[in-house]
């Protein structure tokens, strides 16, 4: 959850901030409780805002406590410019709260204060009515997810590992423009890396690996040609490479090339790719580390914000074939799905029963396990960043991932490649629109409702949103 502070404005005259001082404490005080209660951390300001010097000295202090929302609360009528020397203080960002109150005019407050930031350009959101209410508990909290999500962000690192792949443009980003935007930066690092250190690990580790997924998988398909215990093992060793990776050079997330290279003369990464971004592998529980396949930049980055705002483990996949006769999508792409969304439980078990180990196909001839189930139904938030003429854009659209009849789910997932992980997607959006629009192969979702959210992340981040359907 968010880490939120309140800061209170107030009228400058003494003589009027004195009768008030209660009443403003008790408002932000129900504030602050209602945040609580739904699991925010909230920090109060020490003061309310009744002069200049308060107004920079509390903002100052709240901007100390690495706050992901900061909040400007009005239950009174406020001096405008006090809002804008707190606003200058205040790094991240920014909510403006008001009361609906005929004898105390909060959202008078908030309109000129909202009105001066606005003349100077200064990005701030805004909400009004009793904190009480449902719906404007809601608005603060979609903005504070937001936020949290957005702060995650800055002073993060991303791991590139290996170069483009197979010439796509959409996997690869400018890193200046990264860290401008976003406040990522971007650390470079050799595929040979993977190789080399993969050789360095315990055989013991390596044991426990495959024999925990011979144990839990629906099935592990050796064909002693493509998929052999010892190419599992390599696929097992090049997994705790890249955690070794992650931990030496510091990342928070990652991507890794893949191919031909790897592919073709060593392994898939299939393993390593599906284990990191599921909340446990072998060795127990763990945090998800966002990996895209393909070192995809934007897809990976698309995750990370998608993981900020959900907590869950984020779908990779390319947007690979159109049922038109459901009007389904058929989300498919080798291996990146992580376990996690065959059943979606807390249980490793359940998700693994639903799991098929495959050899993989004809396009990788260096052989290894395929990661291969279909996505449990429910409904989900899809969305990517992609570039238009140089200037960033997060595409959005809402749909529900469905299953239907064994037979059925057989035969769809055959009429692509069967041994990859699949998930069938009922887009919220007609096909033409999606298709002659859509700016990427690769699609990325969580499990529940995130529109909002996504919206103000645009706002926050000065980036174009580009909803499909009802999510436009």
């Amino acid at each position: 959850m968010a880490r939120i502070g309140i800061l209170s404005m107030s009228d400058g005259r003494d003589f009027v901030s004195r009768d008030i001082a209660s009443f403003i404490a008790d408002s932000a005080r129900s504030v602050a409780a209602a945040l609580r209660g739904a699991g925010h951390e909230v920090v109060l300001a020490d003061e309310v805002v009744t002069t200049n010097q308060i107004a920079v000295e509390q903002s100052r202090r709240l901007a100390d406590q690495r706050v992901d929302l900061t909040v400007f609360h009005y239950a009174v009528w406020a001096f405008p410019h006090f809002t804008m020397l707190a606003a200058e203080a205040t790094e991240g960002p920014l909510l403006l709260l008001a009361n609906i109150d005929p004898v105390y005019p909060g959202m008078v407050g908030m309109l000129a204060g909202g009105g001066a930031l606005d003349q100077i350009g200064r990005v701030h959101a805004r909400a009004w009515g009793d904190v009480a209410d449902p719906d404007v508990l809601a608005a603060i909290e979609t903005e504070a997810r937001a936020a949290r999500a957005v702060r995650s962000l800055r002073g993060s690192t991303f791991g590139r590992v290996g170069g483009r792949p197979m010439g796509m443009y959409t996997a690869v980003a400018n890193t200046d423009q990264w860290m401008r935007t976003f406040g990522v930066d971007v650390e470079e690092i050799d595929q040979w890396e993977v190789v080399r250190r993969s050789e360095l690990v315990e055989q013991s580790r390596v044991s426990a690996g495959r024999a925990w997924l011979e144990k839990h998988a629906a099935g592990v398909h050796y064909d002693g040609k493509q998929l052999t215990p010892e190419l599992l093992e390599r696929q097992i060793r090049s997994y705790h490479a890249m955690q070794e990776l992650i931990r030496e050079w510091n990342l928070d997330f990652a991507g890794i090339k893949g191919q031909p290279e790897l592919t073709t003369h060593f392994a898939t990464m299939d393993i390593a790719e599906a284990f990191l971004n599921d909340p446990y592998d072998w060795e127990g529980p763990k945090e998800t580390v966002v990996t895209s396949t393909e070192s995809d930049m934007d897809g990976a980055l698309t995750m990370q914000l998608l993981k900020g705002l959900s907590g869950t483990p984020v779908l990779f996949a390319d947007v690979r074939h159109y049922h038109a006769d459901k009007d389904v999508w058929d989300l498919c792409n080798s291996g990146q799905h992580a376990t996690w969304f065959a059943a979606r439980s807390e249980d490793p078990g359940e998700n693994l029963a639903k799991t098929h180990l495959y050899p993989e196909v004809f396009y990788f001839p260096a052989g290894g396990a395929s990661v291969q189930h279909l996505a449990a139904p429910g409904e989900f938030t899809l969305a990517r960043l992609t570039r238009r003429d140089g200037r960033y854009r997060l595409h959005a659209v809402r749909g529900e991932f469905e299953q239907y009849d064994d037979a059925t789910n057989e035969a769809m997932m055959r009429q692509s490649t069967y041994e990859w992980p699949h998930a069938f997607a009922r887009l919220h959006t007609d096909a033409a629109t999606f298709l002659s629009r859509f700016g990427a192969n690769h699609i990325h979702a969580v499990p529940g409702e995130y529109i909002a959210e996504l919206r103000s992340i645009c706002r926050l981040l000065d980036i174009d949103y580009d909803g499909f359907g009802d999510a436009a």
